[in-house]
């Protein structure tokens, strides 16, 4: 297994465009270092799990919020 990942290596993973992946890098949203002369980013390969995990655990805090929104509104009033 490779440490480091290329941009089109971390967009192939998660399935979106190589602008989207340079943008997560960007925004700091997916930690990356740059290497060489040209300046080429490469992502660790722990980095792009954590980001994955962090990104599962947005995913469960939004069901747990709607479905906090959907009890209470389902509630009768008194």
């Amino acid at each position: 297994m490779r440490r480091f990942l290329t941009l089109p290596d971390v967009a192939e993973v998660l399935n979106i465009s190589m602008d989207q992946a340079r943008s997560l890098v960007r925004s700091g949203d997916l930690e990356a270092i740059q290497v060489g002369g040209r300046g080429q980013w490469r992502i660790e390969e722990a980095k792009l799990d954590e980001y994955i995990e962090r990104q599962y655990e947005v995913q469960r805090q939004a069901r747990r919020e709607r479905g906090r929104t959907t009890h209470s509104s389902s509630q009768p009033s008194s």
